[in-house]
């Protein structure tokens, strides 16, 4: 920061629970999920732009989360990250070569990199899920100021991850005492590990499903909810939790205590304040707290998958223009003054759980998805098309998708997998 900053303020965008932050690498306009899970930052996905220098570069095998085997990728000495005036001239990074290692299709909006534990680790991180603002405090000058709705409670930190301890009820008598990696980079709300002497069983509610990408392939387990899960003094009731298969986290030596992660859908729920320093985070339930948590009531998961062309017709059937709203895409051609063709993004199921109401309904992977009850999907934001299609239980969905060049309509009512 420069000096006499006490602080700096980062505006964020949450994207699926997710925090994402701009930050310049070596001079070129970056956008990083802000990751605590993670330790050197990582690049990947640079498509869209035309050249970043990295500095320093030797070639290594990655490792991390996923079924599959080491990765190949470039370590990088000695280059400049910037966040608004904070700034690191000596910045170590890891750049991913595999191409599919992309978090932009499926958060609608460009994703370069990770970047956790750097910035946690040198500043107070202040965290302000409701309004969409971090602040990054100098350790040295911080001074909190906490009122009494503020809890604070032990961080426990480890290999360049943090942890938390919290208590998980599955429904029996007893909660269950749980250590948890503090996980900012994760949209879920609990992911425990299956542990029988501990009491951590699957409950028998579940299903077999996808939970996510991790950099050495695909992470998969089991989706439930648990009766309870309590953060300090703050109880939520029903989350929803994953068990992961444990094949995925074979590059991890030793998890040691740690029990499973608390992600985005919980954290959301609180300010927060990180301070490594002092082992401790201060949280305080602001306007998330008693919202509902999310269930993919319809089956259905999407993702962008590139660019299509559409028609507008700008007249009605006398020739007189109609309103012309801000169009979403970023390339126009008219025709005659009549007609207009626009470059918007494409959206397409990308995978469909088994037993699902879409899935019963006749739904496919691949589907390009065109209109959600009779709204054009091209006109919302991704996450905006999903919560479109996961409104609330008992509610008909009506979909005109595009198969093999041809206009299909599907219907299905919303129901929730787990009463």
């Amino acid at each position: 920061m420069e000096q006499g900053e006490k602080f700096q303020k980062v505006k964020f965008e949450l994207i699926n629970n997710l925090i994402i932050i701009p930050v310049e690498v070596n001079g070129a306009k970056l956008s990083f999920l802000l990751d605590s899970g993670v330790g050197t930052p990582i690049l990947f996905n640079l498509s869209d732009q035309d050249s970043i220098q990295i500095n320093n570069v030797t070639e290594i095998a990655i490792k991390g989360l996923g079924e599959g085997t080491p990765m190949k990728g470039l370590s990088s000495e000695g280059n400049t990250f910037e966040i608004n005036s904070i700034s690191n001239r000596n910045q170590k990074l890891y750049v991913v070569l595999d191409k599919d290692i992309n978090f932009s299709p499926s958060l609608g909006i460009p994703v370069h990199g990770i970047i956790g534990y750097d910035l946690f680790k040198d500043f107070v991180v202040e965290i302000n899920y409701s309004a969409k603002v971090i602040k990054f405090h100098d350790p040295l000058t911080y001074k909190p100021k906490y009122g009494k709705n503020h809890e604070k409670l032990p961080l426990i930190i480890e290999n360049k991850k943090a942890y938390v301890d919290g208590n998980v009820f599955l429904g029996n008598e007893e909660e269950i005492p749980v250590r948890l990696l503090v996980d900012t980079g994760s949209s879920d709300a609990i992911w425990l590990f299956e542990n029988g002497e501990k009491g951590l069983d699957i409950p028998e509610k579940h299903y077999d499903d996808y939970l996510g990408k991790g950099l050495s392939g695909n992470i998969f387990g089991k989706r439930t909810r648990v009766e309870g899960f309590r953060l300090g003094s703050s109880s939520l009731q029903g989350p929803k939790a994953a068990f992961p298969d444990m094949e995925s986290f074979s590059a991890l030596k030793d998890l040691g205590d740690r029990n499973g992660s608390i992600g985005g859908e919980i954290l959301k729920r609180f300010n927060l304040v990180f301070n490594y320093s002092k082992n401790e985070v201060v949280i305080k339930r602001n306007g998330n707290f008693k919202e509902p948590f999310h269930y993919n009531l319809s089956g259905i998961e999407l993702m962008h998958n590139g660019m299509r062309y559409i028609a507008e017709r700008l007249t009605d059937a006398r020739g007189i223009v109609k309103s012309d709203e801000k169009s979403f895409g970023n390339v126009q051609l008219l025709m005659e003054g009549r007609t207009r063709l626009s470059l918007v993004p494409e959206i397409v199921v990308s995978s469909i759980r088994a037993g699902s109401p879409a899935h019963e309904a006749g739904l496919q992977e691949g589907d390009l998805l065109l209109m959600v009850n009779g709204k054009s999907v091209h006109e919302y934001k991704l996450q905006e098309v999903f919560q479109m299609l996961n409104e609330r239980e008992g509610k008909r969905v009506k979909l005109v998708i595009e198969r093999y060049n041809q206009d299909l309509l599907f219907s299905f009512v919303l129901k929730k997998v787990f009463k």
